[in-house]
């Protein structure tokens, strides 16, 4: 529960650190669940499928019998005929078994991993050749509590077919005068009882295991202040990082201000605090927009821009210090300026004969 800096993991683990450690595999899942799921599965198709299994078989022992009885002679080509057949009848029992097996572990798998599938766990790592933490790992609390899960698993099972057998010795004894057929029946009926109730008691286990997997999962991604606070850093970025992105992104942003200021048709200065260049396209714009704007040391830049490629630079306190508030860059300015504002307009545009 500490790491190597001796501090507490108390922490839940963040989003970041879930979505990290799905991609690597890691995911709380229970291997008793998967087990579970597959063996009451199969035993269900398969006393399902059993007439179809019967069937086949009964049918594929009267074929090698007639054929053995009709053969002339054992050649090759008799023994391979027979031989195909037998891996056809066997293949057709066993592989709907298979196929349905590997379905329920699939699904069994899938449902607790919301069917994640990663290459990452079958990735070469040179870790997993250390003797030493293969030794510090079968000593683990981990393999402790997967050992005693096992001891008691097998005792339930020895004590769950004591149970069946003990009241079953002496029907089975009598079976010996019963027929082949009947004696059978019964036997897999019994078989399939016994599967049910040892599944029952190994659904309470695995429900207690997958508890138990979750818990530990949990346990084992919590994270300390530190990670948490070094996370958010990553994800947010560091502040003096992020401060020098902010500051070159202002100076890109400055420098294209800039070069819009020969474009302007006005400039609104308070005379040193405040600059507001204003452009107006008559096809085009609604109202004038404030294409730069500025204090200070900005504001005398945008004067001394304007004044070097002819622009008109007007000074009007309130003016300057209204739009600089109210407007922001690359915007129309509020329309109780336009009156105002039309009549500086209209005087220069008169001046540069833009309007007739």
């Amino acid at each position: 529960m500490a790491d190597q800096g001796g501090q507490e993991k108390t922490e839940r683990a963040t989003p970041k650190k879930r979505r990290d450690e799905r991609k690597k595999g890691h995911v709380a899942m229970s291997k008793d669940v998967v087990t579970v799921v597959s063996l009451i599965g199969i035993f269900c198709c398969l006393r399902l499928l059993f007439p179809l299994i019967y069937e086949s078989l009964k049918d594929a022992m009267v074929f090698q019998i007639s054929a053995v009885g009709q053969m002339e002679e054992m050649s090759f080509a008799n023994q391979q005929q027979v031989g195909w057949n037998s891996v056809f009848v066997i293949a057709k029992c066993v592989f709907p078994l298979g196929l349905l097996s590997v379905a329920f572990a699939v699904v069994g798998t899938g449902v607790q991993t919301r069917f994640l599938f990663t290459w990452d766990p079958l990735k070469f790592k040179l870790s997993k050749l250390n003797p030493l933490k293969g030794i510090k790992n079968m000593f683990s609390l981990k393999q402790v509590i997967e050992l005693l899960k096992a001891s008691i698993k097998i005792l339930i099972l020895g004590v769950v077919l004591y149970n069946i057998l003990k009241d079953q010795i002496i029907v089975i004894a009598k079976m010996m005068d019963t027929s082949v057929a009947a004696s059978s029946v019964y036997v897999l009926k019994k078989i399939f009882n016994m599967v049910l109730q040892v599944g029952m008691v190994f659904i309470a286990i695995a429900g207690f295991d997958l508890f138990y997997q979750r818990w530990s999962f949990e346990k084992d991604m919590k994270m300390t202040k530190e990670e948490v606070k070094e996370e958010f850093k990553q994800m947010e970025g560091d502040p003096k990082v992020k401060g020098k992105i902010r500051s070159i992104q202002q100076s890109m942003a400055r420098s294209r201000m800039m070069q819009a200021v020969p474009d302007a048709d006005v400039i609104i200065r308070n005379p040193t605090h405040y600059a507001v260049a204003l452009k107006y396209d008559l096809d085009r714009d609604n109202a004038p927009i404030v294409i730069a704007k500025g204090q200070d040391r900005i504001a005398l830049k945008i004067v001394e821009i304007g004044e070097q490629h002819g622009v008109k630079v007007l000074e009007n306190k309130p003016l300057a210090r209204g739009l600089y508030a109210s407007t922001p860059l690359n915007s129309e300015i509020p329309a109780e300026y336009y009156g105002i504002v039309a009549e500086i307009l209209v005087e220069i545009f008169r001046l540069n004969k833009k309007l007739v």
